[in-house]
């Protein structure tokens, strides 16, 4: 730039260039304001994405929301890409699954739905010309390799499994309250549901292999449920008895056969063993063995030396010294801890109860349901003037058509199967008559339009969507409530 560009009266002169302080503004940081992002509306299939419950290591955990049954649940979000990172994390997850799907006690956590999608990530600029440049770039056997590791082609999907709804786990608990335990009656309480649990698995011939306090998880009414079976194994149908090769379980909770390296150990007392630690940890906010590295603590387990504290008592005790027996034939079995009298003792309550703490992000108390500012935004309870931005971004909602259920059926061919099957009984001559929905107490909800007017309804303005979804869910929960 010359100088006579800087003389041009487009451009200010130095002096007032230096003398305008109105530019940049020194301001506090009190004095800003944080203005919360909107949260927008999330449809996975049927469900409503709530907020996150919590992390692990095989993926995210969210609150949902069923929009047919208003039932609360939670979704274990598993990408493929993180899964391929952990060993045998694939095949973990699909054995869980199929786990899960044959196993329904009250005790146990229940798969309620399992949806696939191939999700819209976000990969490189890609065009038809960098196409035909790598296609003449590399061989047709490095082409694969190469496009899925640079443009994530082929890592782009992800498993939702949907599960009945845990309000905290049994460590989020103990972690709460400065003597990290539980009162002898509420620990009492527990242990017994963990008992009729661990039963029903062995019963159907599955080893957990990964008892503890992390995995056990609280409903609202104090209900106990068993989740996380990635590292559980199925015994063979005919299988002459619970011998198991592998184990996958946390280190602290593992029975003295595994830290000693054993080819071979009997499964059900691998599970004993870590309900016996369970216990321990529970009732005395201690570990039996404890070590600074993992070395050190399997060296620990291996000797089996472990003290178990006087305020325990000596039916506790005893009990306790039955589950971490050293020997696998010598350790109680399920039969024999249910006849021990500490557990057939009832303890009355001499210290008041641990309660469900508050959530940890929002501090509510009572854990209330994180999908409602979805459903706002869903359904428009907004300002008016914040209708029309709602429904502009189809993007942000996804619909159930990007998912696919295994064996599920679409809904518009079940209704042409049942309209046909009803012509063909009522003949020509007999006009087909209308079928009112009932409700599940007999009571008839307002009348509806025909789907075609609908449709066409919603279509035409994409506001109405979602008002015609919120009538839907305040017919449905006046239903309920009468």
């Amino acid at each position: 730039m010359s100088v006579g560009d800087l003389q041009h009266p487009g451009y200010l002169p130095d002096n007032e260039l230096m003398g305008m302080d109105t530019f940049i503004h020194r301001i506090d940081s009190t004095e800003v304001i944080y203005q919360p992002r909107r949260k927008r509306a999330k449809l996975i299939g049927k469900y409503l994405m709530g907020d996150l419950l919590g992390e692990g290591s095989y993926g995210k955990v969210k609150e949902m929301l069923d929009s047919e049954t208003l039932c609360r649940r939670a979704v274990k979000i598993l990408k493929k890409k993180k899964l391929r990172r952990i060993p045998n994390g694939e095949a973990n997850v699909k054995k869980e699954i199929q786990l899960l799907r044959r196993l329904q006690h009250k005790n146990v956590i229940q798969l309620v739905d399992v949806l696939y999608n191939e999700e819209k990530q976000k990969i490189y600029p890609f065009t038809y010309r960098k196409l035909f440049y790598f296609i003449y770039l590399f061989p047709p056997f490095l082409l694969t390799s190469v496009l899925s590791h640079h443009f994530n082609l082929l890592d782009s999907f992800g498993t939702y499994m949907v599960m009945e709804y845990c309000v905290c786990g049994m460590q989020e608990m103990l972690d709460s309250v400065p003597e990290k335990r539980f009162p002898v009656f509420q620990a009492h309480g527990y242990f017994c549901q963990l008992l009729d649990g661990l039963e029903y698995l062995h019963s159907q011939g599955i080893v957990h292999k990964d008892i503890k306090p992390g995995n056990l998880l609280l409903t609202t009414d104090g209900a106990l449920k068993i989740s996380d079976l990635g590292v559980a194994e199925a015994l063979h149908p005919f299988a002459e008895d619970d011998t198991c090769r592998t184990s996958q379980g946390s280190p602290a909770f593992q029975p003295p056969e595994i830290a000693n390296g054993l080819d071979t150990f009997s499964g059900f007392k691998v599970d004993i063993w870590s309900a016996g630690v369970t216990l321990y940890n529970i009732t005395t906010s201690l570990y039996p063995f404890e070590g600074d590295n993992i070395y050190k603590l399997f060296e620990n387990i291996g000797k089996g030396d472990y003290t178990i504290p006087e305020d325990c008592g000596p039916l506790l005790t005893d009990l306790l010294r039955g589950m971490l027996e050293y020997d696998p034939v010598k350790r109680f079995s399920i039969q024999q801890i249910r006849q021990h009298n500490w557990v057939r003792k009832k303890h009355p309550p001499s210290e008041p109860p641990v309660p469900i703490p508050p959530s940890a992000e929002t501090r509510d108390i009572w854990r209330s349901m994180t999908v409602v500012p979805y459903l706002e935004d869903l359904h428009g309870y907004g300002e008016e003037e914040e209708d029309d931005e709602m429904f502009d971004g189809e993007d942000d909602i996804i619909y159930t058509q990007d998912f696919t259920v295994p064996g599920q059926v679409e809904e518009e061919e079940e209704d042409e199967e049942e309209e046909e099957d009803q012509e063909e009984e009522c003949g020509a001559v007999r006009s087909r008559a209308t079928v009112k929905p009932v409700c599940l107490n007999g009571t008839e909800p307002a009348a509806l339009k025909p789907k075609s007017d609908r449709r066409s309804s919603s279509s035409s303005n994409p506001s109405r969507k979602g008002v015609f979804t919120a009538s839907k869910i305040r017919k449905l929960s006046t239903c309920k409530q009468q």
